[in-house]
């Protein structure tokens, strides 16, 4: 099987990873694990696994909603991205629960979870439904599994102008890289995954938050340190650099403030029943 970049290319060393908690957890990732964990009730004894858990804010978030009868699994394919999570869960109650995993083979027997969470992993797996099908076994019949998946470029213009900065300035396969986690936002795609690996009741929920960052050569600065835009980012000279925060920031002008830059970002969460059936 060709490599994907949940296997290859979008694999952290424990410095992104660190970065990636310092700096996108708090611009994008926490409020977005806020809004999931509400939508999916996580609630008072729930057993929740989170998956493609990144640096862990899903779990940590579910784990003060479930209480002392519940339990948090958090996994992800990513060694590093599971290590920074460990580290930073470290006094979380209850405790969490980490492995390093593929949401293609989940490590847990069937129906071990009332709830089960991804936030914007699903569009790095090369094949969704297998994905989501494994994600439907592990969920216990009557159980809810509840996504969050990037819309497409169009309803995220500042991630949508970054990569044509980055095509312009540091080549097609960094823009590509950016583009990537918004290739899944149509509806009825979605809805087809879904079906296809065997859920009902399937209900797609739209949410728009700001994203924030303290300028544009900063945004430049934390994705790149967060992500493996460092290799292509960081191999210009000081006068490409400037050229792409010039470039970026005359880009984002109409999203900048006194603050900084704050622009629109747009994701579905998707809601599906775990039916009971005769032979999962």
């Amino acid at each position: 099987m060709k490599d994907s970049p949940q296997t290859s290319g979008w694999q952290l060393q424990r410095g992104a990873a660190d970065a990636y908690e310092r700096y996108l957890v708090p611009a994008i990732f926490r409020q977005w694990a806020e809004a999931l964990v509400r939508q999916a009730h996580c609630g008072a004894g729930d057993r929740v696994l989170d998956v493609g858990c990144g640096t862990g804010i899903v779990a940590r978030s579910a784990a003060g909603l479930v209480g002392p009868d519940g339990t948090v699994v958090g996994v992800d394919v990513n060694p590093a991205m599971v290590m920074v999570a460990r580290h930073v869960a470290a006094h979380v109650s209850p405790p969490i629960r980490w492995d390093e995993a593929d949401m293609r083979a989940l490590p847990f027997p069937d129906h071990a979870f009332t709830v089960t969470l991804c936030q914007f992993a699903l569009t790095f797996v090369p094949d969704a439904v297998a994905a989501l099908t494994e994600l439907r076994r592990v969920t216990e019949p009557g159980g809810r599994v509840v996504l969050t998946v990037w819309r497409d470029l169009a309803r995220n213009p500042g991630w949508a102008l970054f990569a044509t900065a980055l095509e312009r300035h540091v080549g097609e396969a960094a823009a590509d890289m950016m583009r990537v986690p918004f290739t899944l936002g149509d509806p009825d795609e979605l809805r087809g995954l879904f079906v296809h690996a065997g859920f009902a009741g399937v209900r797609l929920h739209s949410e728009v938050k700001m994203t924030r960052f303290p300028s544009p050569a900063e945004m430049i600065r934390r994705q790149a340190a967060s992500s493996p835009l460092a290799g292509p980012v960081g191999a210009l000279d000081t006068a490409a650099l400037r050229d792409l925060e010039v470039e970026l920031a005359g880009l984002l002008r109409q999203y900048t403030d006194d603050d900084g830059v704050a622009f629109p970002s747009e994701a579905h969460i998707i809601t599906a029943q775990r039916l009971p059936s005769t032979n999962k």
